[in-house]
């Protein structure tokens, strides 16, 4: 796992055109800002997904526990679901706004 870690880690910083392209060094310190967005929109995504699982899991249960509230167990469950969603798109428009100050 470190491994494939430090392979994409890498990949990030040699896909920078400012890392993979600096003949002369100038300006070296926006890659930052790049890193940055990608890793908030990486680390949103990853939290939306365990979100997503465990509000899943948690109505799953409760329905394999009480099949007769499926309905009333369904919809807030889809509430909630989009609801996490729209946090990693947040993240994610908010990633390409800090990527437009480069």
């Amino acid at each position: 796992m470190r491994v494939l870690s430090l392979v994409f880690a890498t990949a990030a910083v040699l896909l920078v055109p400012e890392v993979a392209f600096a003949a002369d060094g100038a300006d070296m310190g926006r890659w930052g800002i790049a890193i940055g967005a990608g890793l908030a929109i990486g680390l949103a995504v990853l939290g939306a997904g365990i979100g997503q699982g465990l509000a899943v899991n948690g109505a799953v249960q409760g329905i394999a526990r009480n099949p007769g509230a499926a309905a009333s167990i369904q919809t807030p469950m889809l509430i909630g679901l989009a609801l996490i969603e729209s946090l990693a798109l947040f993240a994610f428009v908010i990633a390409f706004l800090v990527q437009g100050n480069l």
